[in-house]
């Protein structure tokens, strides 16, 4: 079987690292260009990536390739993406895919009639808590699902994260870069789909020397069980312990015969029904050894996905996130 050909555009933020090294140990993948217009050394030193082209440009019109891996800065990556599907390219990317829904409709047009994959690096799915906690949710231990809180608070870490990030019109929105986690993971661990949005805000409240950055973010939506949703994925966590925070990517689900609750650190899944008399704590069930990648190879081969991302629910996520960015950028004009 021949391998399939990568070549990566852009390596402006530490994400792309991790498609990198599974891209690397992947039997049926080979990387054969990297481009990064602008290095930053301290970045590539740390992933241990050499780029093979400086221009984008270029490596797009003289390499052969099969799939373009994308981790440029965010308000280039629809472009790029746009680009190489024009080229019949399959496209995998660091979320997010795009910041506007111009750039999004191209996507699906092209993507549509080519009949091209869009991949996207949503990790979450592969986590052992939230695995676990989506078994309890379909398994309908603790009822339907009424009412979810996500947290997804992130350390806004100034002086380690890329400029660009703090530049105008190039991060995009924290909605779009940090919520859309939210958007591909609760309806996969509800089994339900998202119905509207209710309300989202963004604000400015860490980073005041550049009050264009919206480092704040919550939103509220509903899904199409009439369930409501409460989020907030501000820039706000202590920098030196906010990945490590009880909080981080927690998810507190009401059914309407009990709760359920983790996140990425918890030891596991707190359960309590209406007939429980103490809270149980479930051992998180087996990691998973499949993942975004697995599923996107699955796709270009025509094989099930093994936990369920796919073109349709890669874009279907960004596009309620690019929705969400809207939504809070008109109260934003309102207020």
């Amino acid at each position: 079987m021949r391998k399939i050909r990568f070549a990566f555009a852009g390596f402006r933020h530490a994400h792309i690292g991790d498609l990198w090294q599974r891209a690397q140990n992947h039997p049926e993948i080979e990387i054969v260009a990297a481009c990064e217009e602008a290095p930053d050394d301290r970045l590539l030193d740390s992933l241990n990536i050499q780029p093979t082209h400086h221009s984008l440009q270029n490596m797009l019109d003289t390499v052969d390739f099969d799939v373009l891996a994308i981790g440029d800065s965010y308000s280039n990556r629809g472009a790029l993406a746009i680009s190489a599907l024009s080229r019949d390219k399959h496209v995998i990317s660091d979320k997010p895919l795009c910041t506007t829904l111009d750039e999004l409709t191209a996507i699906k047009t092209l993507s549509a009639s080519k009949n091209l994959a869009i991949g996207l690096m949503l990790d979450a799915r592969e986590h052992e808590n939230l695995i676990t906690l989506r078994h309890v949710l379909i398994s309908g231990e603790i009822g339907e699902t009424a009412t979810v809180s996500v947290t997804g608070q992130h350390p806004l870490l100034r002086d380690k994260r890329p400029a660009w990030y703090f530049e105008p019109g190039l991060h995009g929105g924290t909605l779009n870069d940090i919520a859309i986690h939210a958007m591909d993971l609760i309806p996969w661990m509800t089994g339900h789909s998202w119905n509207r949005i209710q309300t989202a805000r963004t604000w400015n409240g860490k980073a005041t020397d550049r009050p264009y950055f919206q480092d704040c973010a919550q939103f509220m939506m509903v899904m199409d069980n009439g369930a409501g949703v409460l989020g907030d994925v501000s820039y706000l966590a202590p920098d030196e312990t906010g990945y490590a925070a009880d909080e981080y990517w927690r998810v507190l689900v009401h059914g309407t015969c009990g709760k359920a609750e983790t996140s990425l650190n918890a030891p596991g899944v707190r359960v309590a029904t209406d007939y429980d008399k103490h809270v149980r704590l479930l051992e998180p069930l087996p990691k998973s050894e499949t993942g975004y990648l697995a599923d996107f190879l699955s796709e270009l081969r025509g094989n099930p996905c093994v936990t369920g991302l796919n073109t349709c629910s890669n874009l279907t996520a960004t596009s309620w996130a690019l929705e969400l960015e809207l939504t809070a950028a008109r109260h934003h004009q309102i207020t």
